[in-house]
């Protein structure tokens, strides 16, 4: 998800006034960001209903804290915001015991990275092929690739052993190259 373009004063005073208690900033924080933090949140949950109520939960947890909040510098609202939702979406897996590896035989077809393109492939055919994926597979590869999380870190945060963090993720690379790869076989022009 693109992030949002905010001036940092107009940022600041965005926090001033959502501290203050001032509704019309909770609105107004709403429809700056609530774009962007619900692709958060659909990069980790599938299901439509599921996302509504972790979005929601994040944002009562964002209204009711951000008194903690400490302004630093642009952008800090934004990657506190999405910190928030990150953590609500993963609560909600841990919760949901979703998050549970798949057997170690589960078999994934090695694909060549080499032949791979996907700068034909539509965003939302992407978002689709992530939220196919198996949700061990799709959580670790969030926390990796859009987190910047090492596989320590994931490893501690889910609660699994550092070489499963790395499995999941090599396994969720392989995955989405033959989505792709069928994907680009199937919408390629014909001759």
């Amino acid at each position: 998800m693109p992030h949002v373009i905010v001036n940092g004063n107009e940022e600041q005073r965005l926090v001033k006034r959502l501290q203050e208690g001032d509704k019309s900033a909770a609105r107004e924080f709403y429809a700056r960001y609530a774009g962007c933090l619900a692709g958060v949140c659909a990069r980790y949950i599938a299901d439509e209903e599921d996302i509504k109520d972790v979005f929601q939960n994040a944002f009562a947890h964002i209204f009711s804290h951000i008194g903690e909040f400490e302004y630093r510098k642009e952008g800090s609202l934004e990657a506190w915001a999405t910190k928030v939702m990150v953590n609500e979406s993963l609560k909600f897996l841990r919760t949901r015991k979703r998050h549970e590896l798949l057997p170690p035989d589960y078999d994934v077809v090695d694909e060549s990275d080499d032949d791979l393109s996907i700068s034909d492939i539509p965003p939302d055919i992407i978002r689709q092929m992530l939220s196919q994926l198996p949700t061990g597979y799709r959580t670790v590869l969030n926390l990796y690739v859009f987190e910047g999380k090492s596989h320590q870190e994931i490893a501690r945060l889910l609660g699994i052993r550092k070489g499963s963090s790395a499995s999941q993720f090599h396994k969720a690379k392989k995955m989405l190259a033959k989505m792709f790869k069928k994907y680009n076989e199937n919408n390629s022009p014909r001759q």
